[in-house]
C-alpha cells in the first residue's frame, strides 16, 4: 500500500511539472507572412521553454476577431508590418502598456515604438530609378516631395492609395507639411504617374526596368529579395536594371517604417509577451530577421543583409518625425489621395 501511496504521489508531481510547462505560452496573433519568424519563435521556446502560438493572417482579418472576441481572445501579441496599423489599433484602446520595458528602451529609439507597442524591424521606402534614363543630376537633391514636379509627368510608378505603405508614407508628409500641401502634392503626383496604380512593389520596380516608367516607389527590402533570386532570374535580371535612392537626404531624411508588436489589452500572458519582444530584439533575433527578411536591425551592432549593404548604408533616415503619427494621420492620408484620384 505504501510502495502504491509513494508511486501516485511521484506520477502526481510529474503531471504537475508537465502541467507547469505547457502553461507557461504565448500566443501571437501575426500579419507578418515571413517563414522565418516560425524557426525565430522555435529559437524563443528553446532558450525559454515558453511555447508560442501562432495565428497568422491578413490584419483585418487579425484585428477583426480580437475585437469582436474582446476578454474571451487567446492573444497576447499582434505583431504587424507597418506603424501606422499598429498606432489606429492602439487609438481603439486595444492595447496595454508595457511593450516599452528596460530591456526594449535600451535598444529602440524613442521615435520608433510607444508604450503600447515598439518595432521590432525598420524598412525604408526609397524611389527606384533607371540609371539609363535618369542621370545622378536629375535625382539631385530629389524628395519625396519632388516627385509632383511636373519634369516627372509620365514617369513615376506608385501603389494603390489602399496600399499601408503608401498610406504610412503620405501620413508622414502631411505630419510634416501639413494636410493643405500634401493634398496638393498628391494631385501632382497623380498627374506625374506614368500609369495608374497597380501591382505590389516589385511590380513597381519591375515596370522601371521594363522602361514602363522611369521613378518607382518602393520599400527598400523588395529590391533586396528580388536580387537574391528566390523570385526567379527574370526578376534578379530586372532589379540589377534598377538603382535606389535615398530621398530627402538634404532636410529630414528617408522615411522610416517598422515592423513591430504590440500586447493586447486583454493579453493572458502579459509576462510571456513581453519576454518575447524582448527576445525580439537581442542580437540574436536581429541577426536571424535582417538575414531572412531583408529588413534593417532595429539593434545596434546588428548588419543588414549584404544585399541590402550594397544599397548604401550611409544614407540619413528620418529620425524626426515619429513612427507613431503614421496611425494618426492615416485616415486624412487615404482622404487627400482618393480626393487626388489615385487608384
Amino acid at each position: 500500500m505504501k510502495k502504491i501511496l509513494v508511486s501516485l504521489i511521484a506520477m502526481f508531481v510529474m503531471m504537475s511539472s508537465i502541467t507547469k510547462v505547457f502553461s507557461a505560452e504565448v500566443n501571437v496573433f501575426s500579419a507578418r507572412h515571413y517563414d522565418s519568424d516560425i524557426q525565430l519563435y522555435e529559437k524563443f521556446t528553446k532558450k525559454t521553454g515558453i511555447k508560442v502560438n501562432i495565428v497568422s493572417g491578413k490584419d483585418k482579418a487579425l484585428q477583426k476577431r480580437i475585437t469582436e472576441e474582446g476578454k474571451d481572445c487567446i492573444a497576447d501579441l499582434y505583431i504587424t508590418a507597418d506603424a501606422g496599423r499598429l498606432g489606429a489599433f492602439q487609438a481603439k484602446g486595444m492595447f496595454q502598456k508595457g511593450a516599452s520595458s528596460k530591456a526594449v528602451k535600451a535598444v529602440v529609439p524613442s521615435n520608433f515604438r510607444t508604450a503600447y507597442w515598439t518595432g521590432i524591424a525598420k524598412r525604408a521606402r526609397i524611389i527606384y530609378y533607371s540609371p539609363e534614363r535618369v542621370s545622378q543630376a536629375d535625382l539631385k537633391g530629389l524628395t519625396y516631395e519632388g516627385l509632383a514636379d511636373p519634369k516627372w509627368k509620365g514617369k513615376v510608378v506608385i501603389r494603390k492609395s489602399n496600399n499601408v505603405y503608401n498610406q504610412s508614407l503620405v501620413a508622414s508628409l502631411i505630419q510634416n507639411n501639413g494636410k493643405k500641401k500634401t493634398a496638393e502634392w498628391a494631385k501632382g503626383v497623380v498627374s506625374n504617374m506614368a500609369r495608374d496604380s497597380k501591382g505590389n512593389d516589385r511590380a513597381q520596380i519591375l515596370a522601371v526596368a521594363a522602361g514602363e516608367a522611369d521613378l518607382a516607389v518602393a520599400n527598400t527590402y523588395y529590391l533586396a529579395l528580388m536580387l537574391s533570386g528566390k523570385k526567379g532570374p527574370e526578376q534578379q535580371a530586372a532589379a540589377k536594371k534598377v538603382k535606389p535612392f535615398f530621398p530627402n537626404q538634404d532636410n529630414r531624411g528617408t522615411h522610416m517604417n517598422v515592423s513591430g508588436g504590440g500586447i493586447l489589452k486583454y493579453a493572458p500572458n502579459k509576462a510571456n509577451a513581453i519576454k518575447l519582444l524582448e527576445f525580439l530584439l537581442t542580437k540574436e533575433a536581429q541577426e536571424h530577421i535582417v538575414n531572412n527578411t531583408f529588413e534593417y536591425p532595429m539593434a545596434d551592432g546588428v548588419r543588414p543583409h549584404k544585399l541590402v549593404v550594397q544599397m548604401g548604408l550611409d544614407f540619413k533616415q528620418d529620425l524626426k518625425t515619429k513612427v507613431a503619427s503614421y496611425g494618426k494621420k492615416q485616415a486624412d492620408a487615404l482622404e487627400v489621395m482618393l480626393a487626388a484620384k489615385w487608384k
